[in-house]
Order: C-alpha cells, then sequence, then structure tokens
C-alpha cells in the first residue's frame, strides 16, 4: 500500500516519496496530464554563472549519467509507465534541452505517442555564458503529445489566443526563469518558473483535473495545479525535496498568498480559477487510490 508523505486537506495534492519506477506500477489510477522533468545527466563537474558567481553545474548523484545505452533505457522506461497512467485522451509535457530532448522525442514515437508541438521557451533573463566561445544558452524546450495518434485531447485554444493578445498561441513563449519569491521555501537546482507550468496546465486540463508529475522535485507542477484548481500527485525520491514540496504547498493554506501569486503570474489576468472545493469526496469522487 502506498503511503503518501503528504497530502493536502482538501486532497487535491499528494506527495509520494519514492522512486517512480516502483511506484507508479502499485496503482491503476489514470491522470488527464503529464508533466515530466526528466533528469539531463549533466552533471559532470563542470561550471556556471549564476547570481554573479561562478558555480558548480553538479545537482545530484540523481543527475549524474552512464553510458548511452542507459540513459535511453532508463528514459523508455519512465516514458513507458507514463502512458499506462495517462487517460486515452491525455496529454505529456516534457522538459529537456538538447543534451536529451532529441532522443525522447524517438522514443515517444517509437512507443506509440503523437506529438503535438516542441515548444521553445525563451527565457527573457538568461544567464550569461562565461566561457564567450559560443552563444549564450537562453531556450529549453518542452515536448507536447497525447497518448493516441487518433484520439482528440484537450486544448484550451480561446483562452491561449486571448493570453497572446488575441492572435493565435505560437510555439515559442517569451517567459522569465525562476524568480527570487518562487525560492521563499527554500531552492532546487532545476526549479522550473511557476509562470512556464500555469501556462502548460490552462492550455491542457481544465478545472478539476488530476496531474501527474513522476519527477516531482519541489513540486512547481502541484503548485501551478494549486493555483490552477487542478489536482496533483507528485513523486520524489529525493527526502529534502519531499519537504520542500510540503513546505510549498502548505504556503498556500494562507488564502492571501494563492491571491498574490496569482497577481505575478501573467497569465492569471485571463482566467480566474476557481477555489479547488474542501469535500473532496462529494465534488470529485474517490481520487486517488490511497
Amino acid at each position: 500500500m502506498i503511503q503518501p508523505f503528504y497530502k493536502s486537506d482538501d486532497r487535491a495534492f499528494t506527495i509520494v516519496h519514492g522512486d517512480s519506477f516502483d511506484v507508479l506500477p502499485q496503482f491503476d489510477f489514470k491522470f488527464d496530464m503529464i508533466f515530466a522533468d526528466p533528469p539531463y545527466f549533466l552533471s559532470n563537474g563542470g561550471i556556471s554563472y549564476h547570481a554573479g558567481k561562478v558555480i558548480c553545474v553538479d545537482k545530484g548523484e540523481w543527475d549524474k549519467g552512464g553510458t548511452p545505452e542507459s540513459i535511453m533505457e532508463f528514459n523508455r522506461k519512465w516514458l513507458t509507465l507514463c502512458r499506462e497512467k495517462l487517460k486515452d485522451n491525455g496529454t505529456i509535457w516534457i522538459s529537456g534541452t538538447h543534451h536529451n530532448i532529441f532522443a525522447i522525442a524517438n522514443l515517444l514515437t517509437e512507443l506509440g505517442y503523437k506529438i503535438l508541438n516542441v515548444i521553445t521557451w525563451a527565457k527573457t533573463n538568461p544567464p550569461p555564458n562565461i566561457s564567450c566561445r559560443f552563444f549564450t544558452y537562453s531556450t529549453e524546450f518542452i515536448i507536447w503529445a497525447r497518448k493516441f495518434p487518433k484520439v482528440p485531447h484537450k486544448y484550451n485554444y480561446e483562452l491561449m489566443k486571448a493570453i497572446n493578445e488575441g492572435k493565435q498561441m505560437t510555439d515559442v513563449w517569451r517567459l522569465p526563469a525562476i524568480a527570487r519569491w518562487e525560492k521563499s521555501c527554500g531552492k532546487h537546482p532545476t526549479q522550473k518558473p511557476l509562470a512556464l507550468l500555469t501556462r502548460i496546465i490552462l492550455a491542457s486540463t481544465n478545472k478539476s483535473d488530476w496531474i501527474l508529475d513522476p519527477f516531482a522535485g519541489s513540486s512547481t507542477t502541484g503548485i501551478a495545479a494549486t493555483l490552477c484548481g487542478r489536482r496533483f500527485l507528485g513523486i520524489e525520491q529525493d527526502l529534502d525535496f519531499s519537504y520542500l514540496s510540503y513546505r510549498r504547498r502548505k504556503e498556500l493554506d494562507d488564502e492571501n498568498l494563492i491571491i498574490q501569486y496569482r497577481k505575478k503570474i501573467q497569465d492569471f489576468r485571463y482566467v480566474q480559477p476557481d477555489k479547488v472545493a474542501e469535500d473532496c469526496e462529494e465534488n470529485y469522487g474517490c481520487g486517488l487510490p490511497f
């Protein structure tokens, strides 16, 4: 029986401390959307530049790479497990850089997914390139794919058009990197900005939908889901990051803070998500089986 590390009082936010490879096969629940920010396997002793300082890029043991074959098998395994947990009309978003995104795209096709878009996240405030020998890294990529080639998926076209000032939303999103206010409870080395996850969730889910993040980290996906009125399951194998997720979600027990966060994220100017109802049993049914 899976034991949640933390479950919010409204039962709309759950963190499980464990390895996704172990946790996902233990239940049959299916999700409307998955967001995955898998290891890029770049912790190789290199250096980068952050907040005016030269820093080591090593993130932790979980990001240390193996052979190309072992990395490919790692990605194939979690993509297979995630596909089993998607509803037939569900979609998956996968974040990456040129180091891993092309291999993942090939695996998606191999496993039967249908790639819908490859979003280019153009960071409006990228760190400088300290070597001065090539262009500054200012973009990341997010693949958006659905489970089946011919089963329609959710896409909130009119909302995305409104956010883009009345024009069709393109696959290039100019959004800032993580802001200082998003680190109030602590810091994760690969934390994504709430503005990015908010747009992803608003684009491809409806109110009360269930979202899975198999590499939850500090649960930015879950915090964005809470702000958008969606429900969330995150799986995280690092105990410290599980506690970080807990602290971030507990902050949002303060309704005033939710209001403040929404004001800081530009996409919320076009939508006012209803508060997730506290009575999960009455409004949503049984939900997760644990």
